[in-house]
C-alpha cells in the first residue's frame, strides 16, 4: 500500500515531466503562436520565406515539444529594432 507522502512524491515526478514536453496546445502558449502555425511549420520543414518550425519530437503518434528547446528557438529568433530591418 502506499503512503500519501510516497503517493505525493509520485505526483511531483509525474508533473515535472509533464512541464518538460509539452503539447502542442501547451507549447503554442508558451511561444504565444498558434497551435496551426506549429502544424503548418512541422508539415513544410524548413522554407526561405518561412519561419521555422521549432524542434519537436515524436513519441508514437504524440507531437511533443521540449521546454528547452523552445527556449532556444525563441533565442534564434531575429530580433528587431523595427520593421525597416526587414528590407521590404
Amino acid at each position: 500500500m502506499l503512503t500519501d507522502r510516497h503517493e505525493a512524491n509520485m505526483g511531483h515526478n509525474s508533473e515535472t515531466l509533464q512541464s518538460r514536453a509539452l503539447s502542442e496546445q501547451e507549447a503554442a502558449q508558451y511561444i504565444c503562436m498558434s497551435r496551426s502555425f506549429l502544424r503548418q511549420s512541422r508539415m513544410d520543414g524548413k522554407r526561405d520565406s518561412r519561419t521555422p518550425a521549432p524542434p519537436f519530437i515524436k513519441i508514437g503518434r504524440a507531437v511533443r515539444y521540449l521546454r528547452e528547446d523552445l527556449d532556444r528557438w525563441l533565442d534564434e529568433q531575429q530580433k528587431l529594432d523595427h520593421l525597416g530591418q526587414l528590407g521590404l
